[in-house]
């Protein structure tokens, strides 16, 4: 056998012999607005479902990244479920400059070929290259990471359920992670992603970073004494926007063609397919999702934790609505262990500080919202759809869901904040702004991206323990540094996941 070259020697050394005799093309030694290929970041994407495709774009407007190969379960259908009826198809189109991309087929198209149509085509276009040089499709990641030797890192974007067994499988295999949020939707399963990652050395992403520039700056002024001592910080979505089913589907419509039912399970134990557990919904289901706070609180809540050094919560309880079902003619409501709630509200407890007690934090869906202090009510202040508020001995802060449009509230009145008092140190809004790629010069040999997996571990502490309490039904009290749930007796277990067969991640 003779032994492997790597990409990156190989094209250094043979540059070396023959650059002296050989004209090399623009597209391999770079130039005016090219890359040469020693210098990209070689990824392989693995999930293609909608929000893959929106996100596609900046991947392949992005010279220095060659995405080479695709993965998805499903080959190629046109059955997603998204937030317009005709986006991700007219987006396709827009990558494609193609106006009657599959005209007249109609529905939310997605899958592998999809994707590699797409990265192929755009390629093709705009760096030169053949489309016969091809972007490589696989339905498992497990035979993509075995075969792919030459890749870089990888992008995860599959349902939550996935994201621990791929990101330990590709950092195991040498590779940066770049992932979308949450980590993992189980707590054992995100703090076993975190060991992988410093074991590994390599660097990792978290997507959900960079979103909410205005709570990095508000949480950065708090922590320096705008309201005095913090008290409360309340955080509310709209969400879901999707269906939260009550009940496990009992029908058994056929697997559609070219979808791996199986290989989307993954560590899953095996159940019957349903649409209902896949594309888009399965943010609704305790096996598969995270329900809305891992939807949307980790980007407005991540840069609050960083900035107001909350670490892990020791306590959590939630309220949550239920549904009812008739059955033999006597309704009653469904004891529910499945799917997460259509609203609930959430309030997590922190260990005391250096300086005395943390504030505690509140979080609300599904229409639910807090109850305003009457000083605040008397001033007519408004309540949003989504938005965030600050409770502290001077008064209070309210803002956007992100940190947008902040105003002072006191018992004296309402306005907005002054420059003086908005005034934050410039590494804020360098560290929490999207213009810049951290993560791809992190892959790249820089410093590591402020969106590393080990600076979200205790946001998704938090969000992994509010689903536990959903689960438990009851007050929860948490040993972080243990992983282990105090009480109730028997929560425990709703921190870890039961893995079939062959599955298991320790």
């Amino acid at each position: 056998m003779k032994p492997t070259l790597h990409r990156r020697r190989f094209l250094g050394t043979s540059a070396a012999v023959a650059g002296a005799v050989t004209l090399v093309p623009r597209a391999v030694l770079g130039g005016a607005g090219q890359v040469p290929p020693s210098e990209r970041l070689v990824l392989a994407h693995i999930g293609m479902g909608t929000q893959s495709i929106r996100e596609l774009g900046g991947l392949l407007r992005e010279p220095r990244i060659e995405i080479v190969a695709i993965c998805d379960p499903n080959r190629d259908s046109h059955d997603y479920i998204g937030w317009s009826r005709d986006g991700i198809m007219n987006l396709i189109r827009s990558y494609l400059q193609n106006p009657n991309w599959r005209r007249g087929r109609g529905g939310i198209p997605g899958g592998r070929e999809v994707g590699r149509e797409i990265v192929e085509t755009y390629y093709a276009r705009e760096r030169g290259r053949k489309r016969s040089s091809g972007v490589r499709t696989y339905a498992d990641f497990r035979e993509l990471l075995e075969k792919e030797k030459d890749l870089d890192a990888v992008k995860v974007m599959t349902p939550d359920h996935l994201h621990a067994t791929i990101a330990i499988a590709a950092l195991r295999r040498g590779l940066h992670v770049l992932m979308h949020k949450p980590v993992a939707n189980r707590l054992h399963e995100a703090r076993l992603v975190l060991e992988s990652t410093r074991r590994s050395g390599k660097q990792t992403h978290l997507l959900a970073h960079g979103s909410a520039t205005g709570n990095a700056r508000l949480a950065w002024l708090l922590r320096r004494g705008l309201l005095g001592r913090l008290r409360e910080i309340h955080n509310w979505t709209n969400r879901p926007v999707w269906p939260q089913y009550p009940e496990i589907p009992t029908d058994r419509p056929p697997i559609p063609p070219g979808f791996e039912w199986d290989l989307w399970l993954g560590p899953s134990l095996p159940r019957p397919y349903h649409p209902h557990y896949t594309h888009t919904v399965f943010r609704g289901w305790y096996e598969f999702g995270g329900g809305s706070m891992a939807d949307m609180g980790i980007y407005s809540l991540w840069p609050v934790f960083r900035y107001l050094e909350l670490p892990s919560p020791v306590r959590a309880e939630a309220l949550a609505s239920h549904a009812c079902a008739i059955h033999d003619q006597v309704s009653r409501p469904i004891q529910n262990d499945w799917s997460y709630p259509a609203a609930c509200t959430m309030r997590f407890g922190f260990p005391d500080g250096p300086e005395g007690p943390r504030p505690e934090l509140f979080w609300y869906d599904g229409g639910m919202r807090p109850r305003y202090p009457d000083f605040m009510e008397a001033q007519g202040a408004p309540m949003g759809r989504e938005g965030i508020l600050f409770l502290g001995d001077k008064g209070a802060v309210l803002a956007g869901f992100h940190g947008e449009n902040p105003r002072l509230y006191t018992t004296e009145g309402n306005r907005p904040l002054t420059e003086a008092e908005s005034e934050v140190d410039p590494s804020v809004t360098a560290e929490w702004s999207r213009s810049g790629n951290h993560w791809l010069e992190a892959f790249q040999g820089g410093p590591p991206s402020p969106g590393s997996f080990l600076n979200a571990g205790p946001v998704s502490d938090t969000v992994n323990l509010g689903t536990v309490a959903l689960r438990a039904r009851a007050r929860v009290e948490f040993d972080p540094a243990a992983v282990r749930v105090v009480r109730p007796a028997g929560a425990d277990r709703f921190l870890r996941r039961k893995y079939r067969p062959g599955w298991e991640l320790g």
